[in-house]
C-alpha cells in the first residue's frame, strides 16, 4: 500500500515538473502580431499598382495590382496567421531589384529596407519580416550571385539593427526553368546562377544565425517547392506546369491547373501553396506556438 502512495505521489510530482517545462517552453513562443514584407512583383499586393494610377499590371488580366490572376502567397500567409489588413505592411515592388541595378523608379530591396528603418527606429519584436528579392538581378543581366546575395543580407542586417527578431527569407526558383526562359539561349546561365545564389544565401543565413542568438530566422524553400511541383504536378493538382495560362491576351480555362500565370510568375493556386508551405515553414522552426493560432 504504502509502495503505491509513494508511486502515485511520485507520478505526479513528475507530472507535474514536466507540465511547467512545457508551460515555460510554449510561453516563450508569442504570437506573430504582424507582418512586414519586402521584395519584387512575387509579394507585391499593389504598389506598382497604386504608382501608375491603375494602369500596371493591367486588370482585369492581373487581379487588382498582383501578378497573378489571384491573391499572391503573403496575403495567404497573413490569413493562416490570422493578421488583418492593417497588421500587413507590404512594400513589395514588381520590377525590384535587390540593389542599385534597374528601374531608379522601383525602390529596390535595400531601399526598401531602407526607408522603413529611417521611419521606424524601434520595431515590434513579435512582428515576421519577409525578404524574398533577387530574380530580377538576374533576369536583368547580373552575372554573378555574389552582390545579390551581399544585398539580401545587408537588408536583414539592417532590419536585426532596429530590433527585427523573427525574419523569414525565400530563396529562388530555378530561374532557367520558368516558360520565358526554358528555351532561351540563357536558361542553363539563370540556372546556374539560381544554385549559386541560393547556396550563397543558404551560407549567409547560417552566419546571422550565429552571430544573432536571440534571432529566428529561417528559409522558404522556394527552389525545392516549384522543382516537386514540376516533377510530380498531380501531387499539387496541377496539369500544365510548363506552360503559362496566359498567353498574349487569351487566357486559359482552368488556371488552378496551371503552375504558371505568364512567363515568369505562377498562378494564384501556386501561389497558395507557396502560402501555404510558408506558415508550414515557420511553424515547424517553432517560431509561433500552436496555442497561439487558436481563433479568440
Amino acid at each position: 500500500m504504502q509502495r503505491n502512495k509513494w508511486l502515485l505521489r511520485t507520478g505526479l510530482a513528475l507530472l507535474i515538473f514536466i507540465m511547467v517545462v512545457a508551460a515555460k517552453f510554449m510561453d516563450k513562443t508569442h504570437p506573430i502580431s504582424e507582418l512586414y514584407v519586402f521584395g519584387d512583383s512575387l509579394s507585391d499586393t499593389g504598389m506598382v499598382f497604386r504608382a501608375t494610377g491603375g494602369m500596371y499590371p493591367p486588370n482585369p488580366t492581373y487581379f487588382q495590382g498582383r501578378y497573378s490572376n489571384g491573391r499572391v502567397w503573403i496575403e495567404y500567409l497573413a490569413e493562416s496567421l490570422y493578421l488583418s489588413s492593417k497588421q500587413t505592411h507590404n512594400f513589395a515592388y514588381g520590377g525590384a531589384t535587390t540593389g542599385s541595378v534597374g528601374n531608379n523608379y522601383v525602390p529596390s530591396l535595400l531601399n526598401q529596407v531602407q526607408s522603413f528603418t529611417q521611419t521606424h527606429q524601434h520595431m515590434n519584436p513579435d512582428a515576421l519580416y519577409v525578404l524574398w528579392a533577387g530574380a530580377n538581378d538576374y533576369l536583368q543581366g547580373v552575372s554573378s550571385a555574389t552582390l545579390p546575395v551581399k544585398n539580401v543580407t545587408t537588408a536583414i542586417n539592417s532590419l536585426t539593427d532596429v530590433g527585427a527578431k523573427k525574419i523569414l527569407v525565400a530563396n529562388l526558383p530555378d530561374l532557367g526553368q520558368l516558360p520565358a526562359t526554358r528555351n532561351s539561349t540563357n536558361s542553363a546561365n539563370l540556372s546556374a546562377l539560381t544554385q549559386a545564389h541560393n547556396q550563397g544565401l543558404r551560407r549567409s543565413l547560417k552566419v546571422l544565425s550565429q552571430q544573432h542568438s536571440d534571432l529566428e530566422i529561417v528559409q522558404l524553400d522556394a527552389n525545392v517547392l516549384y522543382r516537386d511541383a514540376i516533377a510530380n504536378p498531380a501531387a499539387f493538382k496541377f496539369t500544365n506546369v510548363s506552360s503559362p495560362c496566359l498567353s498574349g491576351d487569351r487566357t486559359c480555362g482552368k488556371p488552378d491547373q496551371f503552375l504558371f500565370w505568364d512567363g515568369i510568375h505562377p498562378t494564384a493556386a501556386a501561389h497558395r501553396i507557396i502560402g501555404e508551405t510558408a506558415f508550414s515553414t515557420i511553424q515547424e522552426a517553432g517560431m509561433i506556438n500552436p496555442r497561439s493560432m487558436l481563433v479568440p
